[in-house]
């Protein structure tokens, strides 16, 4: 992985290609920023700018070296990660126990998050740490001298997840490193971290990527449709790794739209229709028998589309991005029924909703309160 594989942050692309140049290199650096915005990404791409310095361009030794970046095997490039214990790994985890998982994640997703990572382990229901067995092992690491002769280099991932014993034990190392080491510390929450750790280091802010460059990174690498790329993008909220949500979650949402606007036609029917009411409690029963992560997520696409109809009633169109796929449905027209005056009480109860479905509620009897309450909230009158 090169700058060239990272998507946007260009100001910080030519920073890095600038310290490599001079050789001015700073031997504590803080990257800070949503993993999402491309730390890991541009760690690795910035790791394989100084390991492969010291050889001349295009020649086979810097190819060479290269390549064992991209496959992170390159013997001078350490890694350090949140771990915990495992079925194969009973007590003391660390991150060298864990390298080819750790591969296979990045390769799959550079920009994946904790919790997916904690996923790929099989231990999402624990909590991820980087503990001072741990710093053992990273002093034993940098103690060495580097196998091919330039620089060697740490990535910390999550570097906020380290505990106190950990962190004061490397602390030596962040004030006092050995010769050509470089320690690259990555967290999303620095005040997480000691100060005394992140005190010493040179900080660097990633800011949220831009929708322009997260929706041509999901039409050129995912072959995404440009009009469903910028859509995506804008849903994003300047994260790659949300956009790749979105975008495997897209599917659903063409379902889920159709059963939500089916939902709010027959709310709007219902009013004094006892026809009506069956209909609701037909869909009710309809939706009681999916399960129930499809349920929730059912109900959170609801409160997005709700959020976005009071967005377009007040008029701030900058923050739209729901497009029906429904050429019927028009939220220019539902919109004035989503208001200052019921908007609170429909998210709380479509929160509610999920709250009772997470705890095992009776899902047909949720669903049959939630469509006779929303019948009420779509028929009453904003304020003036």
């Amino acid at each position: 992985m090169d700058f060239s594989d990272v998507i946007g942050q260009k100001h910080l692309k030519a920073f890095f290609k600038k310290t490599v140049e001079n050789g001015r290199i700073p031997h504590a650096q803080l990257f800070v920023g949503r993993t999402g915005s491309g730390l890991l990404p541009m760690a690795i791409a910035y790791s394989r700018a100084l390991l492969c310095s010291q050889h001349t361009e295009d020649s086979p030794e810097y190819t060479s070296c290269g390549m064992k970046v991209d496959k992170l095997v390159h013997p001078d490039l350490h890694f350090v990660f949140p771990v915990n214990t495992t079925s194969s790994v009973k007590k003391h985890p660390v991150s060298n126990q864990f390298l080819e998982e750790w591969r296979e994640f990045v390769s799959a997703n550079p920009y994946g998050s904790l919790f997916e990572w904690l996923q790929q382990l099989g231990i999402e229901n624990k909590q991820g740490s980087i503990n001072v067995d741990e710093a053992t092992e990273i002093a034993k690491a940098l103690a060495l001298k580097s196998f091919e002769g330039g620089y060697k280099i740490m990535i910390i991932w999550m570097a906020e997840k380290m505990n106190t014993a950990c962190a004061n034990k490397i602390l030596k190392i962040v004030e006092e490193p050995p010769q050509k080491t470089v320690l690259l510390l990555l967290a999303e929450n620095e005040e997480a971290m000691l100060t005394t750790i992140h005190s010493r280091c040179q900080k660097l802010y990633f800011p949220l990527l831009s929708e322009e460059d997260i929706a041509s990174q999901l039409s050129d690498s995912k072959d995404v449709e440009a009009n469903l790329a910028r859509r995506i993008a804008h849903r994003s909220a300047g994260d790659y790794n949300n956009a790749l949500h979105i975008l495997d979650q897209n599917a659903d949402d063409l379902e889920f739209e159709k059963w939500f606007v089916d939902w709010v036609r027959m709310a709007f029917r219902a009013k004094g229709n006892k026809a009506a009411i069956s209909e609701l409690l037909k869909w009710s029963e309809n939706l009681a028998g999916q399960g129930r992560e499809t349920q929730k997520k059912f109900l959170s696409f609801c409160i997005e589309v709700f959020r976005q109809a009071m967005l377009k009633n007040y008029t701030a169109d900058s923050l739209l991005y729901f497009e029906a796929e429904d050429p019927s449905f028009d939220i220019t027209k539902f919109s004035p029924f989503v208001h200052q005056n019921n908007i609170f009480d429909i998210l709380n109860e479509l929160e509610d909703g999920i709250y009772h479905i997470e705890r095992n509620g009776n899902a047909k009897i949720i669903f049959s309160d939630l469509s006779i309450r929303l019948t009420r909230l779509i028929h009453r009158k904003e304020l003036a």
